[in-house]
């Protein structure tokens, strides 16, 4: 049967970030250079083609897994790849001391890398649910035993749609953008009419980007749009867009509201800039899930795309979303919870900056699962179990 992971997650209702040191490096640093997205120390990473049951993968990987910790798998956003969508995130200072202790995994949508050849006219992009079952074959390639997701707006829901499908390889997830709904005819009806008007850079520009950001943030919306049109090959984006706009609704319910609900078994963050097109879709899916094991972090100041606006306040929500799963240092761990044996070396002086405003003292997680136990130190005391509460949600 499907393995169940019981996990708890700390109660907090808001974070503030405080300004211990600046979070957010310059944009006009980051933009200075038109290939901005493209550059970056590549030497460490390693370029794979994998064989699925639905054709080539391309998949980037750097480091290997070693014991029990579990691979950072990425899934980019359409119109994007992996570099587009996560090299500013992953290149942050403060990423790259937590990336350094996982193996990191970044998935490319068939034909969406840099350089991909164009699909032969007739080609067959793979569905939704299909993109999701190519990725057992990049788990099971490289040996991981389960992975943590972070996906971007059509990477969520593969993302997702990977975790339902397959919960015993899934440990966590962070969900940006995500969209649980398909389009309705009208909205189908819409995008056909918008297809016809606009160019194919400009339609993922306005599902990327709010009306208003596409105004007034023009330097990089400019960036993207030149990006997008020149590294990924238009033909194959016009599939996975097309294949993105006639998905079908995520089949998922909280617990309790239907029979038989179906939901993510495993700690999610659900992420969205309080400027974006996708805030209500997030808003649906955070209706959805469980909200045990749920954290909505709304964050301020922020689009369409987060992870390259904020960088900053993303890596230290990400640091406590790993702390809540048990893998960071924490306090109690004399205590009973579970932190691996290798947390030691993640540095936790940032984590401070993370502060409190309306909640009682910190809880962290225990996770109870015998088929995936980690090298930690673990008591009986049920005294020593993380509190259960209600979906988290953050602004910052």
């Amino acid at each position: 049967g499907l393995l169940l992971q019981e996990m708890t997650m700390a109660g907090l209702h808001e974070l503030r970030f405080t300004e211990e040191k600046p979070l957010l490096r310059s944009q006009d640093t980051e933009l200075e250079n038109s290939d901005v997205f493209l550059t970056a120390v590549d030497m460490d990473w390693k370029e794979h083609d994998i064989e699925t049951p639905y054709g080539l993968l391309h998949v980037v990987i750097r480091g290997s897994p070693k014991g029990n910790r579990p691979a950072i798998l990425t899934y980019h956003d359409v119109g994007l790849n992996h570099k587009l969508c996560f090299n500013t995130f992953f290149n942050y200072e403060d990423m790259q001391e937590i990336t350094k202790h996982f193996v990191v995994c970044h998935v490319d949508a068939p034909g969406q890398q840099t350089g991909a050849s164009q699909f032969p006219q007739g080609y067959q992009y793979p569905s939704m649910d299909q993109l999701a079952a190519m990725l057992p074959s990049v788990v099971q390639h490289f040996g991981f035993k389960y992975v943590i997701g972070i996906g971007v707006g059509a990477g969520a829901y593969v993302l997702a749609k990977f975790a339902l499908i397959f919960p015993d390889l899934v440990e966590g997830l962070v969900l940006m953008n995500i969209d649980p709904n398909g389009k309705g005819w009208i909205d189908w009806a819409a995008s056909k009419l918008s297809g016809l008007t606009s160019t194919l850079p400009d339609t993922v520009l306005s599902h990327l980007f709010s009306q208003e950001e596409l105004v007034n943030n023009t330097e990089l919306v400019q960036s993207y749009r030149q990006q997008i049109g020149s590294v990924v090959n238009q033909f194959n984006l016009q599939l996975f867009l097309n294949m993105y706009n006639s998905r079908r609704d995520l089949d998922i319910n909280r617990p309790g509201t239907v029979p038989n609900a179906k939901t993510l078994r495993c700690p999610v963050m659900l992420v969205v800039g309080d400027n974006a097109p996708a805030e209500e879709g997030v808003v649906e899916c955070n209706s959805k899930l469980d909200p045990t094991n749920t954290t909505f972090l709304k964050m301020a100041d922020s689009g369409g795309l987060p992870q390259v606006t904020q960088p900053g306040k993303l890596t230290e929500a990400f640091k406590y979303f790993l702390q809540g799963m048990g893998y960071s240092e924490c306090q109690g761990w004399a205590q009973g919870w579970c932190v691996p044996a290798w947390a030691d070396a993640l540095p936790s002086a940032s984590m401070t900056r993370l502060a409190r405003s309306r909640t009682a003292s910190l809880t962290s997680a225990s996770s109870v699962d015998g088929a995936r136990a980690r090298a930690c130190t673990h008591s009986e005391s049920t005294e020593a179990m993380g509190q259960i509460n209600h979906t988290m949600e953050v602004s910052c």
